[in-house]
């Protein structure tokens, strides 16, 4: 046990002990049954008499917070009689870089979001706010075989570190599926990263700096709007509609703002589910490369296309070296997988390989030859057609009883892939409103407010995610979503707002 000494204080070394275990004990972080050292042993670890720790010990087992069994040793009890020591309050007793880092705080709306989606007392509640697929449909007890199979064959080489750069093999899987995707790109041209979260974080890290401006698409990806916020970048937004980004409206913010960075995710949007059309992906390139700006292409699901035809990625297009592409495994298969990657070359691929082993050293390695091994056997893509048959009848479940249920002003835009649904309210509601009133009806959704940069948009807009639960569940979550409205608009107050 570490416990501090002042050897220079006026408070004898014992009191200083004493009051340690007494605030631990108190505080609860010495649970009871706690077994605490021998007065030996102690006095050995802190390099002071035993008859100090002894001292120390006398006087918080007079107070009974301690005992000593014969034979067994000195044990924690329960403080009953005690009160609980307050935390320290966040505007007092906390450092001044502690008080201004709270100020900054970009994520207090989703922490509140995230407390209110956990307050549900319903005894059968149904989620549409998730951001992933259905973790029901993974195979776990073959990905098990595959990590026993794994451990066999690779050994301590699975639990080493492995290249900065990612398993090679996994490497090369990845560029096979991004040639057949028409993106051209080699196993040396592949980093992989902890889910596609960790790789947007270190292009952004690595390209611009504090107050400097990025372009994203206006609604977008919430956990990049809080990563470029707490990054104190400078976020400008560019509207989409049902071909996504208006990327006729790019040039007149590139010359305004002179950004350093452009993200995109042009397949399947988060949170709208639009994608970009053919002629505005060439004009994005166009004019990125024109005004020599990159570009961040975030492709989560892009394989998960129910209809219609598909467009080439950005990547694609590239006539090398202006897009940095990024996707992930986690979102399709287990979240908790955590492998994404990044597709770049020239001196910024480098640069990143070298930045990343910075942050972490390397991706789980274990993880990485299991993945690897699933993929190339062909379940990752067997596990990718059956989920799209699965979740198309999902979305039309969702589609359906949403037009059904929803009042008539109500409007859904109906995606051709994805996993969302976006949603806009009769203009007199509001969805952070709403939510409250859904919760306690058993139904959530994630408000529409925290995926746009402003921050004061999205206030009639909600996503619902319709792959995570079964046609059934969706149908009774909407009819429960239409109660909760039901009880909103009857409240005294609402008037339409202005579009």
């Amino acid at each position: 046990m570490r416990i501090p000494l002042d050897r220079q204080s006026e408070t004898p070394l014992y009191k200083q002990i004493e009051n340690f275990l007494r605030e631990g004990i108190l505080s609860g972080s010495l649970a009871p049954e706690t077994r605490l050292p021998a007065t030996r042993e102690l006095a050995k670890d802190l390099g002071v008499n035993r008859i100090t720790v002894g001292n120390a010990y006398a006087e918080l087992e007079a107070d009974g917070l301690i005992c000593s069994r014969v034979g067994s040793g000195t044990y924690v009890l329960e403080p009953w009689w005690f009160e609980p020591i307050p935390e320290a309050a966040a505007d007092g007793p906390w450092p001044l870089w502690q008080q201004e880092m709270e100020k900054r705080d970009s994520a207090s709306k989703r922490k509140s979001l995230l407390h209110l989606l956990k307050e549900s007392r319903h005894p059968d509640p149904i989620s549409f706010a998730g951001g992933v697929s259905d973790p029901q449909g993974f195979p776990v007890d073959e990905f098990r075989k595959i990590i026993q199979k794994v451990m066999r064959r690779d050994g301590k080489a699975a639990l080493e570190y492995g290249d900065y750069r990612g398993y090679a093999p996994l490497r090369s899987t990845i560029a096979h599926i991004l040639a057949s995707q028409g993106i051209q790109s080699s196993a040396d041209h592949i980093l992989i990263t902890a889910g596609s979260q960790q790789a947007l974080a270190l292009v952004t890290q690595l390209l611009l700096k504090p107050g400097e401006v990025i372009l994203v698409e206006s609604p977008t990806y919430s956990e990049a709007l809080g990563l470029f916020t707490d990054l104190d970048l400078k976020i400008v937004g560019i509207p989409i509609d049902e071909d996504g980004m208006q990327v006729e409206k790019l040039e007149r913010l590139l010359l305004q703002h002179h950004p350093k960075l452009i993200y995109t995710i042009p397949n399947f949007q988060n949170p709208s589910g639009t994608c970009l059309s053919g002629q505005r992906r060439r004009q994005l390139l166009s004019l990125a490369d024109r005004h020599n700006i990159p570009i961040l292409e975030d492709d989560y699901v892009g394989d998960l296309r129910y209809e219609g035809r598909a467009q080439p990625a950005l990547k694609a297009l590239d006539p090398g070296g202006r897009v940095i592409y990024i996707s992930t495994f986690s979102k399709m298969l287990m979240p908790g997988l955590r492998v994404g990657f990044l597709a770049a070359e020239g001196p910024v691929y480098d640069r990143l390989v070298t930045f990343k082993s910075f942050n972490d050293l390397a991706t789980s390695n274990l993880i990485q030859h299991a993945l690897d091994e699933f993929v190339t056997v062909g379940r990752y893509q067997a596990h990718l057609r059956r989920s799209c048959q699965v979740f198309r009848k999902r979305r039309d479940a969702m589609i359906s009883a949403l037009e059904q249920q929803m009042p008539v002003t109500a409007r859904v835009h109906t995606p051709r892939g994805g996993l969302f649904a976006w949603l806009r309210l009769p203009s007199e509601l509001s969805s952070d409103k709403l939510l409250r009133l859904a919760v306690e009806e058993g139904v959530s959704f994630t408000p529409g407010g925290i995926f746009f940069p402003d921050g004061s948009s999205g206030e009639d807009w909600m996503r619902l995610n319709f792959v995570i639960q079964t046609p059934e569940r969706i149908e009774a979550g909407i009819k429960r979503l239409r109660k909760a409205i039901d009880r909103l608009q009857s409240r005294p107050g609402i008037n339409p707002r202005p579009r």
